[in-house]
């Protein structure tokens, strides 16, 4: 009995020595359990991965633990778009500043240069003047000693200037760095109008301009008050146009406008006139607006009488002409005072 129970024993033995071998019982019950158990620890680690996956960047998520974020190329470009919009607002900010310190700095400038004494007037010259002097038009103007270019009053020396009856227009220049330079516009003498004067005993000769404007009384030639006249006034006195057989009651004024009815009736003709005719005329006696007789050099006397219309001026002046022309050399005296009914005298 005890052989057999050890033989069993034995066998047993023999049977277990292998786990023995490979590392006792509990490794091979280990070992066992660790096949069985493996898948299910394989597909629960397997489970418990994907949410992390997913939360971790949506599905798709490389391994390594790596994290993947996904970005709309509109996104990107409108990141593009902010960052090249802020870079040119700093620019224009940046150019905004400048421009205003430079205005800030060119004012301040301006107005310590404005209250300087830089570009002192020293000199004054006069431009454009035949019947007055430079003398004359410099005293005119009183350029105040000291001023500066910058601070002259040229409003003010212009308004000056128009006042004398022979300047038409002015303008004041100024030339840097200390030039003043005084520029006119003369008005040009039209007319020798012969005023009675002393209850028509005696005349006295006075320059109009066209416009009819009295310019000024002519002293006679060789008069001490001559002397102080520009020459270039008698020179046009003796070529232009003489007013005479002007009625009592005429007064001129320097600068004031003729007002008299028969001088701007005979300053009206000879200017409504072609060049012709016009050149011809040496002289008109204006004693009455209606009875207005021009003389020209040849000797022939017109009697014109009212200008009327530029249209009416021509229409007079080409009968008188074509009667010339009809008849040279031979007369002395028209009438077209009515145009359509003229009448002429011969020598």
């Amino acid at each position: 009995m005890a052989s057999n129970y050890n033989r069993k024993s034995a066998s047993s033995g023999s049977r277990r020595k292998p786990a023995t071998r490979s590392g006792g019982a509990s490794a091979y019950s280990t070992g066992r359990g660790a096949s069985r158990q493996q898948p299910r620890s394989q597909a629960t680690r397997g489970r418990s991965s994907a949410p992390r996956s997913r939360q971790a960047g949506g599905y798709g998520a490389p391994r390594g633990g790596r994290q993947v974020t996904s970005v709309r190329i509109g996104d990107i470009d409108q990141v593009t778009r902010n960052a090249r919009a802020q870079k040119t607002y700093r620019r224009y900010i940046i150019r905004i500043g400048l421009i205003i310190g430079l205005i800030g700095a060119l004012a301040i400038g301006g107005a310590v240069v404005y209250n300087s004494n830089l570009f002192t007037v020293t000199n004054v010259t006069v431009t454009g003047v035949e019947h007055l002097t430079a003398t004359e038009m410099t005293e005119l103007a009183s350029v105040p000693a000291g001023t500066t270019l910058l601070r002259v009053d040229a409003g003010g020396i212009k308004e000056r200037l128009l006042a004398d009856a022979w300047v038409l227009d002015a303008s004041v220049n100024r030339i840097f760095p200390d030039t003043l330079e005084l520029a006119i516009t003369e008005r040009t003498i039209a007319a020798v109008v012969s005023v009675p004067i002393d209850s028509a005993q005696t005349t006295e000769d006075w320059a109009i301009a066209s416009d009819g404007t009295w310019l000024m009384a002519i002293p006679a030639k060789g008069s001490e008050a001559s002397k102080t006249i520009s020459q270039k006034v008698y020179e046009d006195a003796e070529n232009v146009l003489h007013i005479s057989d002007v009625p009592l009651g005429v007064s001129p004024e320097v600068g004031a406008h003729c007002t008299d009815a028969n001088v701007n009736n005979a300053l009206d003709i000879v200017s409504g006139l072609t060049t012709e005719l016009a050149d011809q005329v040496k002289s008109v006696k204006a004693t009455e607006t209606s009875s207005t007789v021009l003389t020209l050099e040849n000797g022939i006397e017109i009697s014109f009488g009212e200008a009327g219309t530029t249209e009416e001026i021509r229409n007079k002046e080409r009968v008188i002409l074509q009667l010339m022309e009809e008849n040279p050399g031979t007369i002395a005296y028209i009438n077209v005072r009515v145009v359509d009914r003229p009448t002429w005298r011969s020598l």
